[in-house]
């Protein structure tokens, strides 16, 4: 039996990781789990940001109990982690085992001031069109704006500083997912989770994709590559 575990990002939910989620239920027979970390769920509908009250090790707790428990009922164990979740999904895999893993925009480096540049300028670009409100990175942007208190961020560096050892500990087929036009996460955090990995990844580049890889227009280019990683015969000799 095989299952999936699929970790969110920082602020996010599972929303986030929401199209990647479903086409893998529709096109196997695993069970895909997607927890919402504690605190969390901006920018789903009827819910509120409460990062005050938690920290990271209450993040990693909800994601290891969801994993310890797929474990009881299941041999085989995928772990997907998007942005912060990278580095949750990492920690698992190097604490414990899986049979692969994939990082998604993962955020071992963390603000690309560049590109937010870049951004910024598209979003002003939109405005006078008088077309910004139907941009999505921009209404992403929006609503977590002032919305995140210093403790939460407090916390996630915490967490970043907390997972990083257990780069060195991964010894799997590993796949690391960039979009080029990541906002948030530079692309020049893959050289560095490639260099800390003790073995050869599998990279792509995605030449449009922001941030949130798996809601952005190309999003079926992304959840196509995913699913041919896990899915694919790995040369076991």
């Amino acid at each position: 039996m095989t299952a999936c575990l699929i970790i969110h990002g920082f602020t996010g939910g599972p929303y986030e990781v929401g199209p990647l989620a479903d086409y893998i239920r529709e096109h196997t027979d695993w069970q895909v789990e997607v927890p919402s970390l504690p605190g969390h769920g901006l920018g789903e509908e009827g819910r509120d940001l409460e990062l005050l009250g938690v920290s990271y090790q209450d993040w990693i707790n909800e994601a290891e109990q969801a994993y310890l428990t797929l474990t009881k009922n299941h041999e085989d164990i995928y772990l997907i982690g998007f942005s912060m979740g990278g580095m949750i999904a990492a920690y698992l895999a190097g604490k414990y085992t899986c049979e692969r893993l994939v990082l998604l925009s993962t955020s071992r480096r963390y603000i690309s001031v560049p590109q937010m540049g870049i951004d910024f300028f598209r979003f002003t670009q939109k405005a006078l069109r008088k077309k910004l409100k139907e941009d999505q990175l921009y209404n992403h942007y929006r609503k977590k704006y002032g919305s995140v208190p210093l403790h939460a961020i407090r916390e996630f560096l915490r967490c970043m500083k907390f997972t990083r050892p257990y780069l060195k500990k991964l010894y799997y087929p590993i796949l690391i997912g960039q979009g080029l036009q990541d906002g948030m996460v530079p692309y020049s955090t893959v050289h560095y989770l490639d260099k800390e990995i003790p073995v050869e990844s599998e990279i792509i580049y995605f030449h449009d994709s922001k941030h949130l890889i798996c809601l952005g227009e190309d999003k079926e280019v992304v959840i196509q590559a995913v699913f041919r990683f896990l899915t694919k015969e790995m040369d076991k000799t």
